[in-house]
Formats: C-alpha cells, sequence, structure tokens
C-alpha cells in the first residue's frame, strides 16, 4: 500500500501526464496509473491549437524537437460543395499521440513521478483520504484527478450520468503516407460522419474520421464503408486513393460519448476527456485537454499550501472548466447536429462560400486565446 504521495493520477494520456509534469514541477510527489505502456498509437485526430505553446514552455516542454508539422489552413467540404478554405486565427502543429505521450512521460519520469501499469477498479474517499484500489494494489492520496479519457469503467463505478446511454458514434485512425499539403487541416463531411486529415511528424498523413454506428455495421468490413461511404466525398476519395496506409490495420474506438459530464465527480477533478469530449469536428481536444491539466494543477497547489480548502478547490475547478469550455462544447454539438442533417449541412456550406468569414468565425468559438502562464483563483 503506498500512501506517501500528494496527488494521484488515473490516466497518461495528455491531461494526465501534463498535470503530472506541472505538480512534479511544483515539488508535489506524484503518482500516474495508467493501464497501458508508453510508446504507443491512440485514436486522435492529432492536431494541437498554438493557444498551449506558452503553458508548455513553462512546463519545459519544447515540442519544437519533436520536428511537427506547423498547421496555418483549413479546408472544409462536404459530398456536395466544393472544398473552401480558411486560416486558422492562432494556427497550430501536428503531432503523433504516440510520439507526445512518449515524450511528455519521459518528461514526467525525470521530474520524479511515478508510474504504475495497472487497472482501476475502484475509488472513494474516506476520512478527507483517498483510496484507490487497482487490479494489484490500494493507493492512498489527499487528492485525485480523473484523466482517463472518454470512457472508461471508473466512470461505470462512479455511476456517472452519461455512463448508462449508448453512443451511436465510432472513431477510426491510421496514419498514411503520401502527398498531402504541410500546412493545412482538412475535414471532409460524409453521409454519418466526418474525417479530419493533416500531417504529423516525419511526413506521416494521420487519418481519422467519426463514423454513425448504424451506417458503418451494414459492411463487411472498414475498406468497405470506406470505399461506399466516405468516398462519396471526391475529396476523401482522391485522399485515400493517393495514400498508403502505415498500419497493420486502422485503429477504431466505439461508444464515443458528446453527451454532458460533470467536472467534478465524488471528490474527483475531471480533466481532458474526462470531464467533457468535443467534438473532433472542432479540431481541439487535445488542447484542451493540456489546459484544463493547468487549471488543475494550479489549484491543486493552492489546496496544498493551505490557501484554499477542498470544497473551494472543486467548485473553482468546475467554474473555470465551465467558463473556458463550455461555449466549445456546446460549439461542437451544434456543429455536430448540423452535420448529420443533410440540408442544415448545405445551407451552411452555401452561406460558407458566401462569407467565408463564418469557417473563421466557427474556429474561434472552438479554440482559445494564448493561455497565460500565472493565474490568480479568487
Amino acid at each position: 500500500m503506498a500512501t506517501n504521495h500528494d496527488v494521484l493520477i488515473i490516466g497518461g494520456g495528455l491531461a494526465g501526464l501534463a498535470s503530472a509534469i506541472h505538480l512534479s514541477k511544483q515539488g508535489l510527489s506524484v503518482i500516474v496509473i495508467e493501464k497501458s505502456g508508453y510508446p504507443r498509437h491512440k485514436v486522435c485526430g492529432e492536431y494541437i491549437s498554438n493557444e498551449i505553446l506558452p503553458y508548455l514552455e513553462w512546463l519545459d516542454v519544447d515540442v519544437s524537437t519533436l520536428n511537427p508539422t506547423q498547421l496555418h489552413r483549413l479546408e472544409f467540404s462536404t459530398t456536395t460543395r466544393r472544398a473552401i478554405t480558411a486560416q486558422l486565427p492562432l494556427g497550430g502543429f501536428g503531432i503523433s499521440r504516440f510520439t507526445l505521450d512518449n515524450f511528455l512521460y519521459l518528461k514526467a519520469l525525470a521530474n520524479g513521478c511515478m508510474f504504475i501499469e495497472d487497472t482501476v477498479n475502484d475509488v472513494f474517499i474516506q476520512d478527507d483520504m483517498f483510496r484507490v484500489q487497482t487490479k494489484n494494489d490500494m493507493y492512498m492520496s489527499k487528492i485525485v484527478l480523473g484523466a482517463f479519457g472518454k470512457r472508461s469503467n471508473i466512470d461505470q463505478q462512479l455511476a456517472r450520468s452519461f455512463i448508462g446511454t449508448k453512443s451511436p458514434w465510432l472513431a477510426v485512425k491510421a496514419h498514411y503516407s503520401g502527398n498531402f499539403p504541410n500546412d493545412l487541416v482538412a475535414l471532409h463531411n460524409f453521409s454519418g460522419g466526418y474525417c479530419g486529415v493533416s500531417k504529423v511528424e516525419d511526413n506521416k498523413i494521420n487519418i481519422c474520421y467519426l463514423a454513425d454506428y448504424a451506417t458503418f455495421k451494414q459492411y463487411k468490413n472498414i475498406e468497405d464503408y470506406q470505399h461506399e461511404v466516405l468516398y462519396k466525398n471526391k475529396c476523401l476519395e482522391t485522399i485515400f486513393e493517393n495514400s498508403t496506409i502505415m498500419f497493420d490495420k486502422p485503429l477504431t474506438i466505439g461508444q464515443i460519448c458528446f453527451d454532458k459530464k460533470l467536472s467534478v465527480e465524488k471528490h474527483i477533478l475531471m480533466m481532458g476527456d474526462s470531464a467533457g469530449l468535443i467534438h473532433p469536428l472542432c479540431g481541439n481536444g487535445m488542447a484542451m485537454a493540456i489546459h484544463s491539466a493547468k487549471i488543475a494543477s494550479e489549484l491543486v497547489l493552492c489546496y496544498y499550501s493551505g490557501q484554499i480548502t477542498r470544497e473551494v478547490l472543486e467548485k473553482q475547478y468546475a467554474l473555470h472548466w465551465n467558463r473556458l469550455f463550455n461555449k466549445r462544447l456546446f460549439t461542437g454539438r451544434m456543429l455536430g447536429k448540423v452535420l448529420q442533417n443533410k440540408s442544415l449541412t448545405n445551407q451552411l456550406m452555401e452561406a460558407a462560400v458566401n462569407f467565408p468569414v463564418i469557417v473563421s468565425k466557427i474556429v474561434k468559438h472552438t479554440h482559445g486565446k494564448p493561455i497565460k502562464t500565472a493565474a490568480k483563483w479568487e
């Protein structure tokens, strides 16, 4: 039984790793429980807005050493409308989760963080101390941060409100070799979903799409589905036909839920996708995960310095999460509904063709301003 860690983080994705680096940099002892080892591929759009660069710099994380692609333009198309383009207001960069997660993991290790490869089965608080039961051991900590992703057995154990709802969405992702503009993020709509395409490091093309399961299951395999459904969008047909997959087979993940979630559950501060999942068409989930880690970490440090109580910690985190991300998540849900309706999609595209500024405004509603590295908490 381990009892001497200030913070226990469940999940070692972007939010979990960023918070581990932040807290350990400030002198707290941190343990991260993650079910899988590093490095590994994950289903993800692999685009990050430049809004988080000041924070990464403060963490002493220099992503430029990973040679990410620099992304400045957005392209959007449907099966019936030609592609339109717009500038990304802040720009962003493309980096694979395989490379970035491992980079952050090694940084956290160098900071003195402890990593346990195990599965969490239960977590509860008793006498102001968390007990975290894994498959192999029990751990204790005053603070637990939840960074276990889109959907987990912990969500079921905590009886979170969204977990009983069956989701109609699944996602498919793979890396490809081929020709694609280095500075472009493309979003191509198709019947029952949408597909994001952009370059990551080493000239690889990341193709990741969200699909309606009811349509997807009508086909025998992914290849048939892509040829019969995605190829209806000529932009996607061109991309797939001129690219070669670099994976043995695409990665898939199901039961992707965009329902509202609480940012604090049973005294656990939820970060990243555990607190709220933005539609991939908004392309900014990675930046949101890292930003949420900053908010949680700063407040945890205030708690340990005696500035705030646990009650204030939880209220402040929920307040700042809502202020920063609720509008983004709402915009994502609304855009998702629009793109599921062919008539509304055509109207949106018609408006965007005639008034390209509409696309820029949508991007601004789903992205934030550059993160300030110092915060004052009220």
